[in-house]
């Protein structure tokens, strides 16, 4: 069987089929790194579990749902490039 892709598709392989393979990769890291610190804190079970929810619930939303279907990373890198220069993206006409 053949398929004809348009040659402006972009085609990306994907983990599961709606989640890039570097959005999993910064879920991951992520999820370890919380769980590290809870680790070295030396928290019982339940606030552990408290923990993880709070803080991984919503990059795991964010990452699954997007915003337009945009790469997570490259939207925290155009939220730091606007937090750092954000005089440049405000224009005022006087």
């Amino acid at each position: 069987m053949k398929f004809i892709f348009p040659q402006n598709y972009r085609f990306q392989t994907k983990l599961f089929g709606f989640i890039d393979y570097q959005t999993a990769i910064l879920n991951f890291v992520w999820w370890f790194i919380i769980f590290i610190i809870t680790k070295i804190f030396m928290l019982d079970l339940f606030t552990k579990i408290i923990i993880f929810i709070i803080t991984c619930f919503p990059v795991l939303l964010i990452s699954l749902f997007g915003f337009q279907q945009e790469n997570i990373l490259y939207v925290f890198r155009y939220l730091f490039l606007f937090w750092k220069s954000h005089k440049i993206y405000l224009y005022k006409k006087d």
